[in-house]
């Protein structure tokens, strides 16, 4: 059975997408049957310019990707989500819609490398440190036993990842 994991950020632009991206592209190349999924509360329509890149110097198809709002996932034929995962502060503080299936909930913050001093080179290095750490996290997510974990060992062991 596939674990659809989604991955929530205000805007739906950076963070949120480098986390779908990094998720997808792992789960893929160790053969994990992880899908996951990005929307946002407030979604900008756009995806950061920088993201896309980093994703692709990185050798990440960025193909597909678009912002949209997490009330495509409340509809009746959404995928059924077994994790959220909120990656911004203002989304995690935010009242989620109630996503069938009870899925379980984590926040994993980081700070937005949009806002990143330095000019443009400044963000290109926020955003390829973000796109890292992100990747790193989404590499320990994949090495669970997704299958085999209850909902509140799960929570345990997400959670356990983010405080590392």
């Amino acid at each position: 059975m596939t674990t659809n994991v989604l991955i929530l950020c205000t805007h739906n632009s950076a963070r949120s997408v480098l986390s779908e991206a990094m998720l997808n592209h792992w789960a893929k190349q160790l053969g994990k049957d992880v899908r996951a999924f990005s929307a946002g509360s407030a979604p900008s329509g756009k995806l950061n310019p920088f993201a896309l890149e980093v994703l692709q110097q990185a050798g990440i198809d960025t193909s597909g990707y678009r912002s949209k709002s997490w009330d495509e996932f409340t509809a009746a034929d959404a995928p059924t989500m077994h994790i959220v995962i909120t990656v911004c502060d203002s989304a995690a503080a935010e009242t989620c819609p109630y996503w069938p299936g009870s899925p379980v909930k984590v926040h994993w913050g980081y700070p937005d490398p949009s806002n990143a001093l330095g000019g443009d080179a400044g963000k290109r290095q926020a955003f390829e440190l973000t796109r890292q750490a992100i990747g790193y996290r989404m590499l320990q997510l994949l090495q669970l036993p997704l299958d085999a974990l209850s909902p509140a060992d799960l929570q345990k062991q997400l959670s356990h990842i983010y405080s590392q």
